[in-house]
């Protein structure tokens, strides 16, 4: 869990200027037990897990004040990132008090959202255990939600973060061309899956997210499409399709990419008709998102120019968002290139900020019975656009064996 310091210090500066543009006066942060119940923030603003009620409190003014249970202060102080750390030994409550009752904060943000997972962090039992520690103050009617501060501080990243980001991405694309001469007709995915973990592991990296999981493995129509498994009775087949879905973490940072390949029947030189033209809408559907995304619009308006590409070219529409925020998570919260499902709430109407860094993603099912095609490429978000920051696919080739 525990990130250099530089990375905390950027991040908790970051939150610093953060609830000034939010007019915010204070960020409180208020876990316990981490290692069973972490809050999503916790890694990017210390580093490090804590066992007893801790309160980390940010305000606009810039103090950064650590309340902490005695024998973590001296770790918290490590970090360099806390300008007052406070140990306590009987309870947290006055400490806490006294701190606010310093501050004086009129608005207080606590971490909890309705649609950002990541902006989730304070459990139900803590937030009633927090109004108790307020109770017959003035501060327990100055909770707001942090879900803004958390998003941006998230999904805006910083050059440290972005170094670490490409060095993920380059790790993956190395591994997708050493799989693609490693695969060949008669490897089962189970097979593949369990090659390319070893190769991120030779990397010093781990998978992006659950290992049993990544890579997703896909060989035909049978496969499972989506968050599937690696089947060991599957297998690479001529005359279908083989895709990978797959990202490394790298120094906590992370890679989601999806790659194709066409495996030829004998005498195939070319894919087939039908393939290649679903594997040319993909690639157009991505290229057109990544041509309209810019600071300031939303995420459901990317996400309909790449599904209107889909649905023009007379296939069915795909039934997931368009791309998502990737950092310490490949699923990094904050907003989504989604459509305006129920499902997302309120995350699509997000808008897009430079130093965002996306996906972009989508795939078609319906290739004549060869099985599953889609992409999966990373931007950056600049102040006028966006830039690739992973290779973009845009030629499917046949697998050589």
């Amino acid at each position: 869990m525990r990130l250099t310091p530089s990375i905390v210090n950027e991040k908790v500066d970051q939150a610093v200027a953060l609830l000034e543009e939010f007019e915010i006066d204070a960020w409180l942060t208020f876990v316990r037990e981490t290692t069973e119940a972490g809050d999503p923030v916790l890694p990017l603003i210390l580093g490090q897990n804590l066992t007893w009620q801790s309160a980390l409190i940010v305000t606009r003014s810039g103090d950064r004040i650590a309340i902490v249970g005695k024998y973590e202060d001296d770790a918290v102080k490590s970090t360099g990132a806390w300008n007052e750390v406070v140990p306590y030994v009987k309870g947290i409550r006055q400490p806490l008090l006294e701190t606010l009752t310093r501050l004086a904060p009129q608005t207080i943000a606590v971490n909890y959202s309705l649609d950002d997972v990541k902006s989730d962090g304070l459990t139900h039992g803590m937030f009633l255990l927090l109004n108790e520690h307020l109770a017959e103050t003035v501060y327990g009617g100055r909770l707001v939600p942090a879900d803004r501060i958390i998003r941006a501080l998230r999904s805006r990243k910083t050059p440290s973060e972005l170094e670490r980001i490409r060095k993920a991405i380059a790790v993956t694309q190395q591994i997708f061309g050493e799989v693609s001469e490693f695969a060949q007709p008669g490897r089962t995915e189970m097979e593949i899956a369990e090659f390319m973990r070893g190769r991120a592991a030779g990397c010093g990296a781990q998978t992006a997210w659950d290992a049993n999981q990544c890579p997703i493995v896909t060989t035909g129509p049978d496969s499972m499409i989506g968050h599937g498994y690696p089947s060991a009775e599957l297998s690479i087949h001529p005359g279908r399709i083989f895709h990978l879905d797959f990202g490394v973490m790298l120094d906590d940072y992370c890679a989601d990419l999806q790659r194709a390949w066409y495996v030829p029947a004998e005498g195939e030189t070319a894919p087939p008709d039908d393939v290649q033209r679903a594997f040319d809408t993909v690639v157009k559907a991505i290229h057109s998102a990544a041509d309209a995304l810019k600071p300031g619009v939303q995420g459901w308006r990317i996400d309909e120019i790449a599904r209107t590409v889909v649905t023009d070219a007379g296939y069915p529409e795909y039934q997931h968002a368009t791309g998502h925020h990737v950092g310490r998570a490949a699923h990094d919260g904050g907003g989504v290139l989604g459509p305006k499902w129920e499902r997302y709430g309120r995350t699509p109407f997000y808008k897009i900020e430079p130093g965002n860094v996306l996906t972009l993603e989508l795939g078609i099912e319906n290739t004549g019975g060869r099985g599953y095609i889609g992409l999966e490429e990373m931007v950056l978000v600049t102040d006028t656009g966006c830039e690739f920051i992973s290779t973009p696919q845009t030629i499917l080739p046949m697998l050589e064996y």
